[in-house]
């Protein structure tokens, strides 16, 4: 049945011409190798043998209804995107998102289904010594931020870079939520565990009426500091002023060398 589900799967292709004949002929194709009457499909669907006719005539159904006949196949349906590597918007989800695919000229992406794209929003960001020191010393569990996506999920891990003059990545935090507020209310909820002074406060959001507070939670220091020196070497990062998402390469060498940190 397995090896009947990978041939099936690998049946459904968009050709040249008209497309909605491609995809009829294609289901067609489909119902043929698993050894299907229209009569028997039509009793797995629910419909009458005249819905089969027609769909396999014309091919424009909704895509609901093509899962649907794929799946009394006891197939999966999969739609993809195909980008060359070379493209700009590749390289862009490159750093947002992660992906699995065997193609080392092209990034295959499914369009289709529960898991669309894996996304990942773990980040890193560039945080003074002086507030740094004190998230890694537990003392410190708020970041403010003038701007930050809301849509980042809840345990993203947030890898903290030390700003000059130490120059180095030197540990990591999850992101236990975030949130956006007045001014006011950050101050008022928020201004004792975020270690920052009324004046710092007032400078950092000024021109603003509203911000955001990252929640931190398990805060830990790496074993040993990874040196801006060595953080261009291995993976070309450039510290931002504010944040930017981890890239994939960068989130497995930092779970693979501090596992039990990473944890």
């Amino acid at each position: 049945m397995g090896e009947l589900k990978g041939r099936v799967l690998r049946a459904v292709r968009m050709g040249a011409g008209n497309t909605g004949r491609v995809v009829g002929n294609s289901l067609r194709s489909l119902r043929e190798l698993a050894g299907l009457t229209q009569k028997e499909m039509a009793e797995r669907l629910s419909v009458g043998q005249a819905s089969i006719s027609k769909i396999e005539q014309r091919g424009d159904i909704h895509i609901q209804s093509l899962q649907r006949y794929v799946e009394a196949l006891g197939a999966r349906l999969r739609i993809e995107a195909s980008f060359p590597k070379t493209e700009q918007i590749a390289t862009q989800f490159n750093l947002v998102f992660e992906h699995d695919t065997p193609h080392d000229d092209q990034l295959v992406f499914p369009l289709f289904g529960d898991d669309v794209f894996r996304e990942q929003r773990d980040v890193v960001l560039s945080i003074r010594p002086r507030y740094s020191d004190r998230i890694m010393d537990g003392k410190k569990t708020v970041e403010l931020r003038r701007r930050f996506p809301l849509s980042a999920p809840r345990g993203a891990i947030a890898y903290i870079y030390s700003t000059s003059p130490v120059r180095a990545m030197v540990g990591r935090a999850e992101i236990a939520d975030v949130v956006k507020l007045p001014l006011a209310d950050i101050w008022r909820r928020y201004s004792k565990c975020a270690s920052i002074s009324k004046r710092d406060f007032q400078s950092y959001f000024s021109g603003l009426k509203e911000g955001f507070v990252l929640e931190f939670a398990n805060a830990r220091p790496f074993p040993r500091q990874l040196e801006l020196s060595e953080l261009r070497d291995r993976f070309g990062f450039e510290p931002p002023q504010s944040f930017l998402y981890a890239t994939p390469i960068l989130r497995r060498a930092i779970q693979d060398e501090f596992a039990g940190v990473s944890d």
